[in-house]
C-alpha cells in the first residue's frame, strides 16, 4: 500500500483511543454497577495491566517495523504453530467482540427512537442493521474509517466529557460508598472477578501495532498512538466510573441499557438524556467501525501467510479487504442471533467474557516473543524481559480471575483451531 493511502500518528492515536473508549466505557457501568463501587479498583489493576501489555506491543513494534500480524512477531520466537494460534485467536475475538459493540451502541440509540428497547428481537434487528452499515463504511477504506471514527470521536466524547465535568456538582460521596460492595463477597474477591470483564474496556490496546501496515513509519508512530491511547483510557475509566456510581443508585444503574444518559438525566434533566444517548451511540458506533476495520486487516495479513482462505487476503484498490470483510460480517450476524438475550447487559457479558479470554492468549504469545526473542536472531534486552514477564504476569492474572468454564472453553477452542491447522492447512506454503 503506498503512503498516501496509510494514515499518520494522529489518525493511529485515534484508532486505538477509539478502539478502547468504546463499549466498555459506555456500557460498563451498568454491568459492575450489580457489584459496586469497589470495581473502581478493578479499573485501576486494569489500568496497570494494560499499560505492561501496551509497552509490550510498543517494543515489539519498534523490533518488528513491518509488523501487520500477531505471526510477525510470534512465529521468529515461537514457531510457526504458535504464530498460526495467536493470529487466529486474535482474529477470532476482534469479530467476535464487535457484537459486544453492536450490543452497547443500539442500546444507546434505542432510547432514541420510538421501539421497544427490552424487546429481543428489536436489539437483533438494530444489531444487524449497525453491523451491515459498519461494512458499507468499510468498503471505502481505511482512510475513511479513520476520518469516520476521528468525527465519532470528537462529537461523540463531546457530550460526555460535559457530563464527566458538570456531574461533580452532583456527586454525592455517600451514595457511592453506600454502594461500595453490594456483592456477599470479599472486596478482594470481587475485584479479582470483576478484572476480566472490566479488562475488556482495554482490548484495542494493540490494535496500533496490528494495523502497523497501514501507517506511516510505524516504528516511531505505532508506540506513541499505543502508549497514548492507553493513557487517556485510563484515566477517563477511572473518573468516570467513581462518577456515575456516585450519582445514580447501583441497583437503578444495573437495569439500565444506557447508564450515561440515566447520569446525564440526574445532572441536567430530562432534556439531557437524548443528546448523550445519540453522543454514546455515534462513539460506539464509530468505535465498531474501527474493530470492523482491525478485523479485516487482521484476517487479510492471516490470509497472506496461509493461515485463512486466499479471498480473505484481496484487497480493493483504496486498502479494503471486501471479502474478509464480507465474512466478518456473516460471523458477525450469527453471533448476534445465538447470544440474543432478554436484556442488553447480559448478552453483553456473555460476549466480553469468552472474547477477553481468547485475546488474552494472543497477548500472552507477545509476552513470550519479548521474553525468549528470535531463534537465531535479535537475543531479549534486559528491557525486553521486564516487560515480557510482565505481560505473561498480567495474562495470568486475568486468566485464574476469569470462570473456570470459560477458561476450558477458550483452551478448547485454541485447541480445535490448532487441530485444524494441523490437520487441512498446506503446510508446505506456509
Amino acid at each position: 500500500m503506498s503512503d498516501v493511502k496509510k494514515i499518520g500518528p494522529v489518525l493511529a492515536t485515534f484508532v486505538v483511543a477509539n478502539n478502547m473508549i468504546g463499549s466498555g466505557f459506555f456500557l460498563l457501568p451498568a454491568t459492575l454497577a450489580s457489584q459496586g463501587g469497589v470495581t473502581t479498583l478493578s479499573w485501576l489493576a486494569c489500568t496497570v495491566i494494560a499499560a505492561f501489555l501496551g509497552g509490550a506491543f510498543a517494543r515489539l513494534a519498534r523490533d518488528y517495523p513491518k509488523l501487520e500480524s500477531p505471526d510477525d512477531y510470534v512465529r521468529p520466537a515461537l514457531g510457526r504453530d504458535m504464530g498460526f494460534l495467536a493470529t487466529a485467536l486474535y482474529w477470532l475475538s476482534s469479530w467476535i467482540g464487535n457484537n459486544a459493540i453492536a450490543v452497547a451502541a443500539f442500546g444507546y440509540l434505542v432510547t432514541l427512537l420510538p421501539l421497544d428497547g427490552g424487546n429481543p428481537m428489536v436489539q437483533l434487528g438494530g444489531q444487524l442493521v449497525l453491523i451491515w452499515t459498519m461494512f458499507a463504511i468499510n468498503l471505502f477504506g481505511p482512510r475513511g474509517v479513520a476520518r469516520f471514527q476521528s468525527m465519532c470521536v470528537v462529537f461523540g466524547l463531546l457530550p460526555v466529557a460535559v457530563v464527566l465535568l458538570g456531574g461533580w456538582g452532583q456527586f454525592n460521596g455517600e451514595m457511592f460508598l453506600s454502594s461500595w460492595n453490594v456483592t456477599n463477597d470479599s472486596d478482594t474477591t470481587v475485584i479479582l472477578n470483576a478484572l476480566a470483564p472490566t479488562f475488556w474496556a482495554f482490548v484495542g490496546l494493540e490494535t496500533g501495532a496490528m494495523v502497523a501496515g497501514i501507517v506511516r513509519n510505524p516504528e516511531r508512530n505505532v508506540p506513541l498512538a499505543t502508549l497514548g491511547g492507553i493513557g487517556i483510557a485510563g484515566v477517563v475509566y477511572l473518573v468516570s466510573s467513581v462518577l456515575v456510581m456516585g450519582i445514580v443508585p447501583a441497583a437503578e444503574l444495573a437495569q439500565s441499557s444506557a447508564p450515561f444518559a440515566l447520569v446525564a438525566g440526574q445532572i441536567f434533566g430530562p432534556w439531557a438524556i437524548p443528546m448523550i444517548a445519540a453522543a454514546a451511540a455515534l462513539k460506539a458506533t464509530g468505535t465498531l467501525g474501527g474493530w470492523m476495520l482491525v478485523s479485516g486487516e487482521s484476517g487479510a495479513r492471516a490470509a497472506q501467510r496461509g493461515y485463512l482462505p486466499a479471498i480473505f487476503g484481496v484487497l480493493r484498490p483504496n486498502g479494503s479487504a471486501a471479502w474478509g470483510l464480507l465474512a466478518v460480517a456473516l460471523g458477525m450476524s450469527v453471533i448476534a442471533i445465538v447470544t440474543i438475550s432478554e436484556t442488553v447487559a447480559s448478552q453483553f457479558g456473555d460476549i466480553i467474557g469468552m472474547v477477553v479470554l481468547l485475546v488474552v492468549l494472543a497477548y500472552a504469545a507477545a509476552g513470550l516473543s519479548l521474553l525468549l526473542g528470535a531463534k537465531g536472531g535479535k537475543k531479549p534486552t534486559s528491557g525486553d524481559r521486564v516487560l515480557g514477564v510482565g505481560a505473561l504476569a498480567a495474562c495470568l492474572l486475568l486468566v485464574v480471575s476469569s470462570p473456570f468454564k470459560m477458561v476450558v472453553g477458550a483452551g478448547l477452542i485454541a485447541l480445535l483451531a490448532w487441530i485444524g491447522f494441523r490437520v487441512f492447512a498446506n503446510h508446505k506454503k506456509i
